[in-house]
């Protein structure tokens, strides 16, 4: 038998744990769900975004991240083949620009439950 590919393992958790990703509305209100969305704070028409909730359940908030750590340190050593992710890292703190990967990531995740879909990642522009 072939080894799984990487990943492999941590898609079926994903899929174990959501029995039915049409349960959400969207893609923010699944990484909502896991507790990677800012907390919202608000008063007298003010919104004001804070922290992550840590909400959810924390082992798939938790491999979301450790996997964006992981792209992200791909992306400092080959800026040139992740332009986004380098000019986000240029703007904001690593550990921010992880969460926001994180959520992109859950966001594509939730996409894929719900279409029955395979992840297909585009080419890079010539």
């Amino acid at each position: 038998m072939a080894p799984a590919p990487r990943g492999h393992i941590r898609g079926n958790h994903i899929a174990a744990t959501v029995t039915d990703p049409k349960a959400f509305r969207s893609g923010r209100d699944f990484a909502a769900w896991i507790g990677l969305v800012p907390r919202q704070d608000s008063t007298g028409g003010k919104h004001k975004l804070g922290p992550i909730s840590k909400q959810g359940d924390r082992y798939l908030r938790r491999i979301l991240v450790v996997g964006a750590h992981s792209v992200l340190r791909r992306a400092k050593h080959n800026p040139q083949k992740y332009p986004w992710l380098t000019q986000l890292l240029a703007r904001r703190p690593f550990k921010v620009v992880a969460i926001a990967l994180a959520n992109k990531m859950a966001r594509i995740a939730w996409a894929l439950l719900a279409s029955g879909g395979h992840y297909r990642p585009r080419l890079a522009a010539a």
